[in-house]
């Protein structure tokens, strides 16, 4: 039993868990870690042995002893049924869908979704036979009138990584549990260090375990877990597709677990620092961070999270392309890239235009995501201020 709640008596901190989960010394002649197992070969000494199918592991495909120190770690935080590593956070999302779905179905997605997972929904699913809905993020007891005879799956992302609109879990999985849907939550921003979907009334949670739990932007990976009910559906498509994270992606996100409490803690306090910051700069029209009380959304952060992430968006007053690039080009600190999570800051700006139609984007303005790294926050912040010079004077 773990309690979410660093340091609670309630049952071993996070800290703990992540400094000692999943990890079995006594397996491995002392060594502390799990080492990497490359194999996909695995023996059988007997017939009897082969034709029991019992032994702990059959095939390489189905993981590993360091596949399983992750799942194990996961497990526990989420307070899930269990959890399987997928190669990419793209792949948890998709296993977790197609668990759920079959042709004729339909599934509503938040407006707000990670850009890969709309793809996948509006492209391979719509090819499937189902039908793919968008939802207002805010929507909350509302989706209650979106739900259809047909609807077998929610899918939810708190909050979305680009425009961060906080979702009212408990709503939606009141909502969609009425109608005999499934909901999933992408919990990748918060991890379940200060989010715990499963106890909100979710039935599978996904993260992009490429980005908090590896930390080092060195490695891909995903996570999916589950309830005891969602469980066998989500096991079952995982091996149908053969889905399988290797011994050593695995073993890097077992690395990056370790430290993931010390790392989502200097996170959260750099990326409020930066944010408080950011709202009192000329240029800055409104700053996208739900810890902030200025955050429409700040009641049910406050509700749900016990902590907040690294990544958050601001917008700057309006200006042509050439102010926005002269803010990117010339940035000494912060770097463009697509992920986040690692130790490293990143700026990217943002356009949204067909990734929204339930609830389109009218914020005037430049959109500008960014993830806060390890560096000194000073540093970051002259970085910042610069940038924001730079793009006044192109206007």
């Amino acid at each position: 039993m773990i309690d979410k709640k660093s340091g609670s008596a309630g049952g071993l901190s996070v800290e703990t868990v992540l400094t000692h989960g999943g990890r079995a010394p006594d397996e491995q002649f002392g060594f502390v870690n799990t080492p990497v197992y490359r194999g996909s070969t695995v023996l059988f000494k007997t017939l009897d042995d082969l034709d029991a199918q019992q032994q702990r592991f059959l095939y390489g495909r189905a993981g590993n002893p360091t596949t399983e120190s992750v799942e194990a770690v996961i497990t526990e935080l989420e307070g899930a049924h269990k959890t399987r590593l997928v190669p990419s956070g793209l792949a948890a999302v998709t296993i977790a869908l197609m668990s759920c779905l079959r042709a004729g179905d339909d599934v509503l997605i938040t407006d707000s979704a990670y850009e890969p997972t709309r793809a996948f929904a509006d492209g391979f699913l719509q090819k499937m036979g189902v039908t793919a809905r968008y939802y207002d993020p805010r929507i909350g007891v509302g989706l209650t009138s979106l739900m259809q005879p047909n609807t077998k799956a929610v899918l939810a992302e708190s909050p979305g990584s680009l425009t961060f609109e906080i979702q009212d879990i408990p709503a939606l999985a009141k909502a969609a549990h009425a109608s005999g849907a499934r909901l999933i939550v992408d919990n990748s921003w918060a991890s379940p260090l200060y989010l715990q979907p499963l106890r909100l009334g979710a039935d599978l949670v996904v993260h992009a375990a490429t980005k908090m739990f590896v930390g080092h932007s060195d490695a891909f990976a995903g996570t999916i877990s589950a309830n005891e009910e969602s469980w066998a559906d989500v096991e079952r498509t995982r091996r149908l597709l053969g889905f399988f994270t290797s011994g050593d992606d695995a073993f890097l996100v077992a690395r990056g677990l370790r430290t993931l409490a010390i790392r989502m803690k200097e996170h959260q306090e750099r990326a409020l620092e930066i944010a408080r910051w950011l709202e009192a700069q000329p240029e800055v029209t409104s700053v996208l961070h739900p810890a902030l009380p200025s955050h429409p959304d700040h009641a049910i952060f406050k509700r749900d999270f016990t902590g907040s992430g690294s990544l958050f968006a601001f917008t700057l007053a309006p200006a042509p392309r050439a102010s926005v690039a002269a803010f990117v080009d010339h940035l000494q600190i912060f770097s463009m890239g697509y992920s986040w999570g690692g130790y490293e800051s990143l700026c990217l700006p943002v356009k949204l235009g067909k990734n929204r139609t339930a609830k389109p984007w009218t914020a005037e303005g430049n959109l500008f995501r960014v993830h806060i790294g390890l560096e000194g926050v000073d540093d970051l912040k002259a970085d910042l201020a610069a940038a924001i010079e730079r793009y006044a004077r192109a206007r």
